[in-house]
């Protein structure tokens, strides 16, 4: 209801439909530096006024708000952009006023249109408000004095964007496991091969001690063998917890030295961030009160049945002591950034509490603003739109899953609609999930998935073995990998078939500009069932045939809205190769697995 107590009247002016908007204000937009932002909004008011509208921005906490025109189009609809320029929160707001300058001029304007005699009384008002003159000179000044007087000035609500660095956005990850590759030193080494493959992300499991108790054995085997190394997720042991590292590793200084390299060549080191203890972890014993217990006392172990992992516990975050957990928890994060990681991988971050992550990621960022959280949330979509509204820079998605043309249509429009906070980053295999499509498929299989993932999405992600082509798994319908590396160490080196594939693509990336949004995504029109085609901006095709066993033929339709000549030549990004397309039906033809990357020439 409006205010009475007021001397002036209510602004009769109505601002509406406020975009970019997230919950009615309760979360930021999602942002990374240098965009623009657009602005959207319907701006109206009773009767025949001319109006004006800026919209006004600024960086959280800074005193100066900054203006850009919004411009009408047409039917109530406004829009316009800023730029961010710096990491953080930024705030905006739309201002919009009564023009008379501008209402004045198109009334006079009409008048004469319909050949009224009389403008006495309209004359008068002019020369009120421009002073003496001809209609021309009133038209000519307009344009200035409409924005430097505000009358009848409405505001909308202050709205927020979260502005992150690109690598929120766009990145190529990948994944290894430190002890496969010799620890630390051995790691180092790989850095200069994973620069030249384009990779921008090392993400390593965690580097914790790993606990003795309950160890899993070969393959998750209840008993493990004396040799056996456990899992890296089952954290904490004499040495020390989430803080320390594994003694077979390396020390910190070896870690140090890795993250020195990675900076050297352009390659961040990613941590993993599991909040789950084993047994043996030091809080254990020194805050017992963290811990689920049973009536009985006894510790209960991690449970998702029909899945057990009891070689870990989870923390309680309804202890009584959960302020002391929360700090325990952010220090190990903020220990980590202190030694320059600046991207965590969290884990399943869906089983902890939402408002202690809200408050974690903004008091890590208020710290170093340019730390970067990947959720690894495979839960419902409301949890994880949510993740990404409380601040998580983007998250694993359910892409393994979707194989077919007709998931992959309703997956890909789902997270447009999703976009203004969920960034998703397209692993195509995790050391979790080896998906039936690989096992069956095959080498085919794997490209195609490859190309998918590396087109799809600005952010994707292998698991070290996927450039063998590694898909046996551990029985039958499983997802689990025969001999998985979580629960034993590997001989691993960077020498895979696909590496030739994934380098082109990392190449083909970081050079596409459209290839470094989602955003933009459309898909195309196929006549059959497994050429999967869409476009990326106006720059680039991308055809996959989803079919790993048989070469097939299609028919891709290029619309007219895309603006392009009736006939444009296009070049394979990929091959070199170059084909006539036109506006409309275009036949393609693929072998197993393969791809098209076309670039069109007209763009």
């Amino acid at each position: 209801m409006p205010s009475l107590s007021s001397k002036q009247p209510p602004p009769r002016i109505q601002v509406q439909n406020l975009r970019p908007q997230i919950d009615c204000g309760r979360y930021p937009a999602k942002q990374t530096v240098g965009d623009r932002v657009e602005v959207t909004a319907d701006i109206f008011k009773d009767g025949h006024d001319q109006l004006r509208a800026v919209v006004r921005y600024r960086r959280a906490g800074s005193r100066r708000w900054l203006e850009r025109p919004l411009e009408a189009l047409g039917n109530d609809a406004w829009a316009g952009t800023f730029q961010v320029s710096e990491l953080g929160r930024w705030q905006f707001s739309i201002e919009a006023w009564v023009d008379p300058y501008a209402t004045f001029v198109d009334e006079l304007d009409r008048k004469i249109a319909a050949e009224q005699v009389d403008l006495t009384g309209e004359v008068s008002e002019g020369e009120a408000l421009f002073g003496p003159g001809e209609l021309e000179d009133w038209r000519a000044a307009a344009p200035e004095l409409g924005t430097k007087n505000r009358p009848g000035k409405a505001c909308s609500a202050v709205l927020e964007v979260d502005v992150e660095r690109e690598q929120a956005r766009f990145g190529s990850w990948y994944e290894l496991f430190p002890r496969s590759f010799g620890g630390f030193a051995g790691v180092e080494r790989q850095i200069p091969r994973l620069a030249e493959l384009g990779f921008d992300v090392l993400y390593l499991p965690p580097i914790h001690p790993i606990g003795t108790t309950n160890r899993k054995g070969k393959n998750n085997a209840l008993v493990a063998a004396a040799a056996d190394v456990g899992s890296p997720w089952a954290i904490g042991g004499p040495e020390g917890g989430h803080d320390a590292i594994h003694p077979d590793l390396g020390t910190l200084a070896d870690f140090d030295r890795l993250v020195a390299a990675g900076q050297e060549h352009g390659v961040e080191i990613a941590l993993d961030f599991a909040i789950q203890c084993s047994p043996d972890h030091p809080w254990l014993e020194e805050h017992p009160e963290w811990f689920n217990r049973r009536p009985d006392g006894t510790l209960k172990y991690a449970e998702n049945p029909p899945k057990k992992y009891q070689d870990i516990y989870n923390v309680n975050f309804d202890s009584e002591d959960w302020r002391g957990l929360w700090d325990a928890l952010r220090d190990v994060v903020v220990h980590w950034c202190e030694h320059g990681v600046r991207a965590f991988r969290v884990d399943n971050p869906h089983t902890k509490s939402v408002p202690f992550w809200e408050w974690l990621i903004a008091d890590v960022r208020s710290r170093f603003p340019e730390t970067i959280f990947l959720a690894e949330a495979f839960t419902r979509p409301a949890m994880m739109r949510t993740l990404a509204k409380i601040g998580f820079s983007q998250s694993y998605t359910y892409f393994t899953w979707k194989n077919t043309k007709a998931e992959l249509v309703e997956f890909v429009e789902l997270l447009r609609d999703w976009s203004e906070t969920y960034r998703p980053n397209f692993f195509a295999n995790t050391q979790d999930i080896l998906h039936e499509y690989l096992v069956e498929g095959g080498r085919p299989a794997f490209e195609a998935r490859l190309v998918l993932a590396a087109t799809l999405s600005p952010s994707y992600g292998i698991y070290s073995g996927y450039e063998h082509c590694e898909n046996v798994p551990v029985r039958a319908g499983s997802e689990e990998y025969l001999d998985s590396e979580k629960y034993e160490t590997k001989k691993r080196k960077l020498d895979g078939p696909l590496l030739p594939l994934v380098a082109r693509l990392n190449q083909i990336r970081h050079a596409e500009p459209a290839l470094q949004r989602f955003e933009n995504v459309r898909l195309l029109e196929t006549d059959g069932e497994y050429l999967f085609a869409f476009a990326k901006g106006r720059s680039l095709v991308v055809v996959v045939n989803l079919d790993p066993h048989l070469a097939r033929e299609d028919v891709v339709h290029l619309p007219p809205a895309f603006g392009f000549p009736p006939e444009l030549p296009v070049e394979d990004l990929l091959t070199g190769e170059s084909y006539r397309w036109r506006t409309g039906r275009n036949y393609v033809g693929l072998g197993p697995g393969q791809s098209h990357v076309l670039k069109l020439a007209a763009a």
